[in-house]
Formats: structure tokens, C-alpha cells, sequence
């Protein structure tokens, strides 16, 4: 195990009805508040009314910026920013997921920031400062509710770029898994995925002697195996709604990476998809994981050997390290295919036109991950077996 320092800030409040709680949270930070929120879905269930009373009896100031969409916009970030500059917002409060979360994430920075948001994602180092931000979490996916990482999207370059800062990490975040039951079946199968695809990042890696990182790793995978299945039956089981919302954020906190190299290759080669065909993220990680860990697999078959015993429990009985290995990858698939999960760039109508463009792209800024360091080709040879 390497040496690590772990900080994590964020004030996890986890249940049913803590949403209540959002007006007296959020006003400790201060009177005017950016809520943002996305397409609509928070009106439907009735979570906007409950933010807005509990934003009333806290007696504070709302604005809003509205419509944030998956592969969140650049576009939107700027609106926010400007709102904040000129209303002096205190504090940005996101209702939703992902996008919604990185999008407030990114206007908090983008306040702070002197130049166009944009710059912040393509600027060597990383935003320091960022006014509060605070959450109410609506999608188990993304984890963004106890990190400071923001992935944006910008569709005049057809570029997806994140920024990582404890700047950024929220101040609280509102886990109710209730809010999650009207979650649709596709999303809440992108979500567990994403969410496995994180655990991958952080537990294949070369870092020897991680025993407890690897077993919290191993441990998020099986539960997400076992209530993928309930939840798929049954969308309003509370417990497996709880147990996928608290796998999400557990799974990009911080823990499973603490004296460990980590990889993330995948995501970057998954973000160059989404930014050009604007496929949902989950879905082109679904197509993508299988096949980098066939790619990579000869730069280390122990992991996989342990992944496959000790996730699938597969029988190792007259098999070599190879076959043992490669049935662990074959039992992912079965997975991500037993939920739905689009299994080929096919599925999405995609083809070979972009693959070389996508490749060049996603190394643009040098190689990628850490289990296998991946040049231009080796992204393009992915995305073909992709096909």
C-alpha cells in the first residue's frame, strides 16, 4: 500500500423524509440560493414543491436555472454563472443527479473563476475555490454528491472534460431513497452500471497488498448484483433503493482509491462517445468495461483471477489463471446483459466513421490508466471490439 492522505468534507444526510431538512441546511450558508434542477421529473414526484416550502420556511431568496440535461452543458454552466454574479447568490443547491449536481458544481467554480467557464475544464491544474454547494440526491449513479469531481460536455468542440477539486466537494448532501423509486428502468440500469464501472476504476490496479480496499471494492460489486435483481422486480423495494443509493456514493468517495494507483481509462474512453454521439454515459460504459479488461488482461491476471473467485465465486477447478480470469469477464457481461445494458457501439447505431477520431481524442492530453498505459492505437482496438 502506498502512502495516502484521505479528506472528505461532505455532511452525508441519509433517509426517508430528510429532505425536510434542505431549508435549514442550506441556510446555513447564507439567503440566496441557485437551485438547479433538470427536465421536470422533480416537479412530477413532488420533490420541487417540498424543496421550495422548506426554502420558504427557511425564509430564503430562490433563483433557478432549470432544463440541465444528461452530458451536461457548458452552456448552462455560463447561464448559472451569470445568475449568481448578478443576483450575488450565497449558495447553489442542486435537486437531482449527476448532471444536475456537476452542473451546480461547475457554476459554484465558475463564479469564483476569473475567464470563461469553459477554461476551467482545459486549463492545466485544477479550480481552487468555489462558493457552497449543496445537494438532494434523486439518481444513485454518478457519486457526485460526495466528491468534488464535475464532468461537462461541450458541443461545439464535441469535447467531455471533468474537473477535480476539494474546492467542489458539496457541503451536504440529502439522500432519500425514496426519490429515487420513479427512477426509469434504463436509468436506474445506467446508474448501477456507472457506479460498478467506478468500482472497476479503483480496484484494478497494480498497488500491491489492498486488502481492505479491495474487499470494500468486491463488497459494492455483490451488493449491486443482488439488488440490481430486486430493484428491476420491484422499483419501490426502500432497502435495495438505500443499499444501490449508499453503493454510489461509498464507490467514488475517495475510500476505494486511498494507497492505490487507479485507472480511469475506460471513462475517459467512454466520455470521447458520449461527447460525440451523446449516448447516456452508463450505457457506453456497459459496452466499453468488458471489453478493456479482455484488452488489458495480460498486464495482470491475478486481479481478474481474484475479481472472478471472489465477486462471482468462480469454481477454479482444472482451469488455468487465463480461463478463470476470462469467465469472471464473461459473468460482468452476463450482468450488464441481464439488466438490459446495450452490449455493442451497435446497439446506439454507431459504426467505424468516428473511431479513429474518438481514439485521437481521448489520448490528446496522453496516455491513459494505470493497469495497461493505453497510446492511441490501443483506445482504437477497444472501440473495435466494441463494434
Amino acid at each position: 500500500m502506498e502512502n495516502f492522505t484521505f479528506y472528505n468534507s461532505t455532511e452525508i444526510i441519509f433517509g426517508k423524509g430528510e429532505v425536510n431538512r434542505v431549508g435549514e441546511k442550506t441556510a446555513d450558508y447564507g439567503k440566496k440560493v441557485l437551485l438547479v434542477t433538470g427536465g421536470g421529473s422533480v416537479k412530477r414526484i413532488g420533490l420541487y414543491d417540498r424543496v421550495m416550502n422548506a426554502f420558504e420556511n427557511a425564509d430564503l431568496e430562490v433563483f433557478e436555472l432549470t432544463g440541465i440535461e444528461p452530458n451536461p452543458r457548458i452552456s448552462k454552466v455560463r447561464e448559472g454563472v451569470d445568475i449568481c454574479l448578478e443576483k450575488e447568490i450565497d449558495i447553489v443547491i442542486a435537486v437531482g443527479g449527476g448532471s444536475v449536481i456537476d452542473t451546480a458544481k461547475a457554476v459554484a467554480a465558475g463564479v469564483c473563476f476569473d475567464g470563461d467557464p469553459w477554461e476551467m475544464f482545459t486549463m492545466e491544474g485544477e479550480p481552487d475555490e468555489a462558493i457552497p454547494v449543496g445537494v438532494v440526491l434523486t439518481l444513485a449513479a454518478t457519486g457526485s454528491e460526495m466528491n468534488g469531481n464535475a464532468v461537462i460536455s461541450n458541443l461545439e468542440t464535441e469535447q467531455k472534460l471533468a474537473i477535480h477539486t476539494p474546492a467542489c466537494l458539496p457541503v451536504f448532501s440529502i439522500l432519500d431513497p425514496v426519490n429515487t423509486y420513479t427512477v426509469p428502468k434504463e436509468h436506474t440500469v445506467y446508474g448501477i452500471i456507472d457506479i460498478a464501472a467506478h468500482v472497476f476504476e479503483q480496484y484494478f490496479s497494480h498497488t500491491e497488498s489492498t486488502p481492505i480496499q479491495d474487499s470494500w471494492a468486491e463488497g459494492i460489486i455483490k451488493t449491486l448484483i443482488k439488488e440490481s435483481e430486486v430493484v428491476l422486480e420491484n422499483p419501490e423495494d426502500y432497502n435495495s433503493r438505500a443499499n444501490i443509493m449508499l453503493a454510489g456514493t461509498m464507490a467514488i468517495n475517495g475510500l476505494l482509491s486511498i494507497g492505490k494507483d487507479d485507472d480511469w481509462a475506460s471513462h475517459a474512453i467512454e466520455h470521447e462517445l458520449s461527447a460525440i454521439y451523446d449516448i447516456p454515459h452508463g450505457g457506453g460504459l456497459a459496452i466499453l468495461f468488458p471489453n478493456w479488461m479482455k484488452y488489458v488482461l495480460s498486464e495482470g491476471t491475478d486481479k481478474f483471477v481474484q475479481y472472478a473467485v471472489n465477486v462471482f465465486n468462480i469454481d477454479t477447478k482444472g482451469k488455468s489463471d487465463q480461463e478463470i480470469a476470462l469467465a469472471g469477464i464473461e459473468k460482468t457481461r452476463e450482468w450488464f446483459n441481464s439488466m438490459g445494458a446495450p452490449a455493442r457501439l451497435a446497439d446506439y447505431d454507431i459504426g467505424e466513421d468516428k473511431l479513429e477520431e474518438m481514439a485521437a481524442k481521448a489520448v490528446s492530453r496522453g496516455p491513459l490508466g494505470s493497469y495497461k498505459v493505453l497510446e492511441k492505437e490501443d483506445v482504437l482496438e477497444i472501440y473495435r471490439m466494441s463494434l
